[in-house]
């Protein structure tokens, strides 16, 4: 738990009221690093290597200030801070500083027949300048990460933390004046308006972490400077669990991936398809591992150290509000359904024959709240994925391989699990992102750096030779008939 003084000293300024004084200095800020990104474009990778060691040491020696900012902001639990913000930022770190060097060469690509004679490359360069928008849920982890891929690229960045996570977003600025000049690195601190101030500057690439409403506002500032974006969106992701599944092991991993964050994460498992014919186990299965895992004492959930509360009292009302109409609708409770508007505490909730209509299964949830529905053929549990937007994670719990292929053909998303929940997201090797409202681009280790890379493509020719020479004009018949040749076998 943090200290009083911890919490005073990480205190936060009030935000910036918007003046035209600070749409000034933001541009001059902005100024200032569109000059130093061209130093940056001709640095060693080994100055980029350089960073990347200085920001992992000090998140290393930084610990005990990352975990309680977190607890501050929403009571995280410090081992999911450990592993969702840390040991993930650190891994991101890791990896890129072994695979760099090997990014960065110039990929060689094949010669053609019709252009034997030359050679081709492609070539990374940073883009330039990038804004990191950061979300409030993983504060820490989504601020890094996409920065991290933006130094091995060797770009300049300016990061916007939420506003929703203050404390955090004050450790992020004091980390970013420890370890960059400004003209490298620095965060902005601030409201929506800021953001919007933000957008209003000709960024070279925007990485932008958050809803697919407030994504789509990005892409419209984005595109009147036709700056390059990644989109780390949402959606509701499914969890679809048939009647070969093993389901005590389906329900440890379905209330981890749930639970984690209480369930303040963009690949929670949103909803639950099960077939009819083990509905009823599956469920029984979850509440004995929701007693395991959160109230092992019988104290209740609400006394657990391992369960986060929600982010503040706009989203605790929102949370509650879809609950409440869900019941008022027909909806069951199974398991759960306490709340505490005080403490932000919703208890991980089970809730069957919820309407397809209602707003539990229309919206992204955003909380412990876990609908259940059934379906007797998978062709049924497709149909119904499908006619919602495509989402961010398919999770399929099956030991049958066929049914694995068919709902993984079957049905669009931007990245899957099978038999396991989120666990693609820390994957280094995996690239991550949405598909259609749940995302644009890709992030994490190779895809990430290239996200934040020019990709330049170069073809090498001779000198004083080409083999199109004898095809220039003028067009004389012996000409077009080398160029019908050439568009007939070539």
């Amino acid at each position: 738990m943090p200290t009083p003084a911890f919490a005073s000293a990480l205190r936060p300024e009030p935000a910036m009221v918007p003046t035209p004084d600070r749409a000034h200095n933001l541009s001059e800020l902005f100024a200032r690093q569109q000059a130093r990104a061209e130093v940056l474009r001709q640095e060693p990778l080994e100055a980029r290597a350089a960073r990347l060691r200085r920001l992992s040491a000090w998140v290393a020696d930084n610990r005990a200030a990352i975990q309680q900012a977190l607890y501050s902001d929403f009571k995280k639990p410090t081992p999911e801070t450990d592993v969702t913000e840390i040991w993930s930022t650190q891994t991101e770190i890791k990896h890129t500083l072994r695979h760099l060097r090997q990014w960065a060469q110039p990929r060689k690509v094949g010669t053609p027949l019709s252009l034997v004679g030359t050679r081709g490359w492609v070539q990374y360069e940073p883009k330039g300048v990038c804004l990191i928008i950061a979300p409030w849920n993983y504060p820490f982890y989504l601020a890094l990460d996409p920065l991290v891929s933006a130094l091995a690229a060797g770009n300049c960045c300016i990061i916007k933390p939420s506003e929703m996570t203050p404390t955090v977003a004050a450790l992020l600025s004091r980390m970013c004046q420890e370890l960059f000049d400004p003209a490298e690195v620095t965060v902005v601190e601030g409201d929506k308006q800021v953001a919007t101030e933000l957008l209003a500057l000709p960024f070279n690439h925007i990485f932008f972490t958050g809803s697919p409403q407030v994504g789509k506002v990005v892409m419209r500032a984005a595109a009147e400077h036709l700056s390059s974006v990644t989109l780390e969106l949402g959606g509701k992701s499914p969890v679809v669990v048939d009647d070969t599944a093993d389901l005590r092991d389906a329900a440890e991993k379905i209330v981890w991936g749930k639970g984690i964050n209480a369930g303040q994460t963009c690949v929670a498992p949103d909803y639950l398809l099960v077939h009819e014919a083990i509905r009823d186990q599956l469920v029984a299965e979850i509440r004995e591992v929701v007693q395991r895992f959160y109230n092992p004492e019988g104290a209740g959930v609400a006394a657990s150290g391992s369960f986060a509360r929600i982010v503040n009292d706009h989203h605790y009302a929102r949370v509650a509000d879809l609950l409440t109409e869900a019941r008022q609708q027909g909806a069951t409770v199974a398991l759960g359904g306490q709340t505490d508007a005080v403490a932000r505490f919703i208890e991980p909730t089970v809730l069957l024959n919820v309407p397809a209509e209602s707003r539990l299964m229309q919206e992204e949830i955003f909380g412990p709240l876990l609908p259940i529905r059934t379906f007797q053929t998978l062709e049924q549990a497709v149909a119904e994925v499908n006619s919602r937007p495509h989402p961010l994670a398919l999770y399929v719990f099956s030991q049958r391989k066929e049914n694995q292929r068919y709902l993984l053909q079957s049905i669009p998303a931007g990245g899957a699990c099978l038999n396991e929940t989120i666990l693609h997201l820390g994957h280094p090797e995996l690239p991550f992102g949405g598909l259609g409202n749940s995302g644009l681009g890709r992030a994490h280790g190779l895809a990430g750096f290239q996200a934040f890379s020019n990709e330049k493509s170069v073809l090498q020719q001779r000198v004083g030779r080409t083999g199109l020479k004898p095809i220039y004009p003028p067009y004389t018949p012996k000409v077009k008939k080398l160029i019908n040749w050439l568009v007939k076998w070539l």
